[in-house]
């Protein structure tokens, strides 16, 4: 080797490192999201991606996110699991859907999921314990069998001489493991609290009128909503027919008030999903998704809305509103 083939040979070498941080400093990260339905998404979707940015990813630079929505049909959801199995992408986010976490689950064992906000992983088995998933499967959970309970307590609390509630679920939604635990939940909540349930099933939006014509018929005192993303997409006319039917209603999370409806006592959604970035980028970064424990909320708020408690001559007791995180008037 001569003179002028030797020093190309070393500058070659010396180029070698830069070059291999420019290819994994380029390197994109392609993330498939799973969604339900897309109205409820879109200010949730907007702190996943504010979560992302935080962590110095940014879309169209070093980030790609493949939406995929299930527009409320929970039977599209396998199909578009196995559109984003196709694409390759290196993380599936199922946001706010139990059912969406299971397509994905079911589309692949390998890549990894992270969920957010689903009510019951251990219950409805997407993991096998919360301190170690197990599988391709993290997330965060929002824990409804233990929101029921308490959120049948406020109604005792600011609806004094509430005697009979009437519970608005969806059959299926969370799963029908989840489905179980939590209506033996409600019913031993109910019994602690000297309360009456009237379970009262919404299967899709067509059967919302029916359902509160039922909760009519039935004298219901108060309701409570459980939280399922049909239920979060309809927001508004719950809010209203509850509002028409003059029943004191407590939802699953402050969308629902923002909507028009009385209170709600839940998780922070938008700080959840924020907080999924984080298990977005360790898994980017190597982590397995099966070592990462399952968080549990760390912020939950208490919403009232004044506006409402007047329009249904409510007096919300002071006790109440002193532990309110937010009043809105």
């Amino acid at each position: 080797m001569d003179r002028r083939d030797t020093v190309l040979a070393l500058l070659a070498l010396g180029a070698a490192p830069f070059a291999a941080e420019a290819q994994q400093a380029a390197k994109i990260a392609r993330i498939g999201y799973l969604a339900t339905n897309p109205s409820v998404s879109q200010i949730r979707q907007e702190a996943f991606r504010q979560g992302l940015r935080d962590l110095g990813y940014i879309e169209g630079r070093n980030l790609v996110i493949e939406y995929r929505e299930a527009e409320g049909k929970y039977e599209r959801l396998p199909a578009l699991a196995a559109e984003l199995v196709a694409l390759k992408v290196d993380v599936i986010v199922a946001p706010a859907s139990t059912r969406a976490a299971l397509a994905a689950k079911q589309a692949t064992m390998t890549l990894p999921i992270v969920f957010i906000a689903v009510g019951d992983p251990v219950t409805s088995g997407l993991v096998t314990s919360l301190a170690r998933p197990g599988g391709n499967l993290t997330g965060l959970s929002i824990l409804l069998p233990e929101l029921v309970g308490k959120c049948l307590e406020l109604l005792t609390q600011a609806v004094p001489g509430v005697s009979r509630v009437a519970v608005l679920w969806q059959p299926g939604a969370l799963g029908e493991r989840t489905d179980k635990y939590m209506l033996k939940e409600a019913e031993a909540a109910a019994r602690a609290l000297g309360l009456r349930l009237q379970l009262v099933e919404a299967r899709g939006p067509a059967d919302i009128d029916r359902a509160f014509s039922d909760m009519t018929r039935a004298r219901a005192d108060a309701l409570t909503v459980w939280s399922t993303p049909m239920f979060s997409s309809e927001r508004r006319r719950l809010a209203g027919l509850a509002a028409k039917n003059r029943l004191p209603a407590v939802y699953p999370q402050r969308d629902y008030v923002d909507a028009g409806g009385l209170m709600s006592d839940g998780p922070n959604f938008p700080d959840m999903f924020r907080r999924a970035a984080t298990y977005v980028d360790k898994i980017l970064k190597g982590a397995k998704p099966g070592d990462l424990p399952v968080e549990q909320p760390t912020k939950f708020e208490l919403v009232i809305n004044l506006n409402t408690a007047k329009a249904l001559g409510l007096t919300i007791p002071q006790s109440v509103l002193a532990h309110a995180d937010e009043v809105i008037q």
